[in-house]
């Protein structure tokens, strides 16, 4: 983005999101009449005020999306992908204005929504390649007395329930593998960030996408206007990605009508630097893996398991680098960390590093909230961090980074296992055979060795534990939405 980012931009903008609900193919106001706020974390103004869905809205979304689903799913896989192509150029095309708009409702910095812009396009992109690769198959039975035929369908309606912390992203890798498998939609987006997915939801009607295919309704009660929905035997898939205590729920909820999920929820990810690491490659990946985001990321670094002989370094020379980190509205040229996302999230932050002090840790940078407007909290680094600590073992979401030491792999491998979660570890090394030990040893869905990020569209994105269930991005994520059919042939040479 070139120009400067003024207020009249910034209104300009804001001028161009639909407040209403999508359904049907059309936006319009909720049953009810209502509205709710949305925010700028950074200054805690009044961005926009958009329809607040309750559940008569609910239940007209999903029967918005039921009444697509049988003409939805004979659209050719070919049709399906060329809609999925032109959103992301038209996503591309338009990537300053989505950058803004979730710098503006998210707080993150201008740098990283572009980034995210980038990688929510690119599900487009790979699952418009997807869309023609649902592939079956056919054989002869092993005994020769019949054929096999094996084919994929899409599952049909969803309801689809992303999280506030990556707007674009979150959406973009549920819906395109959704369009590609012929599935139809409900989008409950989260209130605190409704904007970019309403931005989205018409550049995807844009690109051609048939009325009733997604519907989103934004809603300040999410779950009375989505647990009809999860008791309704049309809805067939329930795809959410949050925290793991409103995970266990909805799994509950989803099991009264045996409702196929997928689950992303929280995270714990350890972040082990070996005695041969390159300490400096190290702290560039940690900065990345904790502060990407403010650290508001179930994929953040959120325990740094560090080798006794290289500890000490480790931590001088990542806490110099945090205390470089500056703290602004995401739209200042000079800022590398936004706010939290509100209030709530920043007195959680500070009560994990008050507990943690207070048991012992020692604070190398940071360490304090912010002063002045918006929801900032000061990048921290803790070391000495005393084992009974809350912070190693709850999931910190924001921009703190706590310290402890290893002797041994195998200290190292029960340190970074001892936790309920499994979504992703970063590992540095530079021992390619330790690394693949780790890799065999560590209970995690994903790993970075060597690397501070590990998420890409063309890899599958998940959990092991009570991270979650199923997969989102790669071959696999087109499979969250299809379901396998058999047809058992009978003999062609049978007379």
């Amino acid at each position: 983005m070139t120009e400067a980012i003024t207020a009249e931009r910034e209104k300009a903008l804001l001028a161009t999101v639909p407040t209403g609900l999508l359904i049907g193919g059309e936006w319009r106001p909720a049953a009810s009449g209502k509205t709710f706020e949305v925010e700028d974390p950074a200054t805690g103004k009044v961005l926009l005020s958009i329809a607040d869905a309750g559940p008569e809205d609910g239940m007209a979304a999903l029967d918005a999306a039921a009444a697509a689903q049988e003409e939805w799913a004979k659209v050719p896989p070919r049709e399906r992908g060329e809609i999925l192509r032109r959103a992301f150029e038209m996503v591309t095309e338009r990537a300053d204005d989505f950058a803004l708009l979730m710098t503006m409702e998210m707080g993150k910095p201008l740098a990283e929504a572009r980034g995210e812009v980038t990688y929510g396009a690119e599900f487009l992109r790979w699952f418009s390649e997807e869309a023609v690769r649902a592939f079956g198959r056919y054989s002869v039975s092993p005994d020769g007395k019949s054929r096999l035929l094996v084919t994929k369908k899409p599952v049909g309606p969803c309801l689809l329930i992303t999280p506030w912390n990556f707007p674009l992203a979150m959406a973009t890798r549920k819906i395109a593998p959704a369009v590609a498998a012929g599935c139809t939609m409900v989008l409950k987006s989260a209130n605190l960030t409704p904007l970019t997915s309403q931005l989205f939801a018409q550049i995807m009607l844009d690109a051609g996408l048939p009325a009733g295919v997604l519907n989103v309704i934004p809603t300040s009660t999410a779950g009375e206007t989505t647990g009809p929905l999860i008791q309704d035997p049309r809805l067939r898939k329930l795809s959410f990605t949050g925290s793991t205590p409103v995970g266990r729920s909805l799994l509950a909820d989803a099991a009264k009508t045996v409702l196929r999920t997928s689950m992303e929820l929280g995270g714990n990810a350890p972040f082990i630097v070996f005695e041969d690491a390159d300490v400096d490659a190290a702290v560039a990946g940690a900065m990345v893996a904790k502060l990407r985001n403010m650290g508001e990321a179930c994929t953040a670094a959120n325990r740094f398991i560090v080798h006794e002989s290289v500890a000490e370094e480790f931590g001088a020379k990542f806490a110099e680098k945090v205390g470089q980190a500056v703290t602004a509205r995401g739209t200042e040229a000079t800022s590398t960390i936004g706010p939290l996302i509100d209030a709530k999230s920043r007195n959680k932050v500070h009560e994990l590093v008050t507990d943690a002090v207070s048991a012992g840790a020692k604070v190398l940078v940071g360490g304090e909230p912010a002063e002045g407007e918006g929801y900032f909290y000061k990048p921290t680094v803790l070391s000495e961090v005393p084992a009974e600590s809350r912070i190693l073992s709850e999931e910190i979401f924001g921009p703190v980074a706590p310290i402890v030491t290893f002797g041994t792999e195998a200290e190292a491998v029960r340190l970074a296992n001892s936790t309920e979660y499994g979504l992703v570890a970063y590992v540095f090394t530079k021992d390619l055979n330790r690394g693949l030990r780790m890799g065999e040893q560590l209970e995690t869905g994903m790993l970075g060795l060597n690397a501070g990020v590990v998420s890409n569209a063309a890899a599958p994105f998940g959990g092991v534990k009570q991270s979650g269930l199923g997969r989102e991005g790669g071959l696999e994520g087109i499979e969250e939405y299809l379901y396998t059919q058999y047809i058992g042939i009978a003999d062609p040479y049978a007379s």
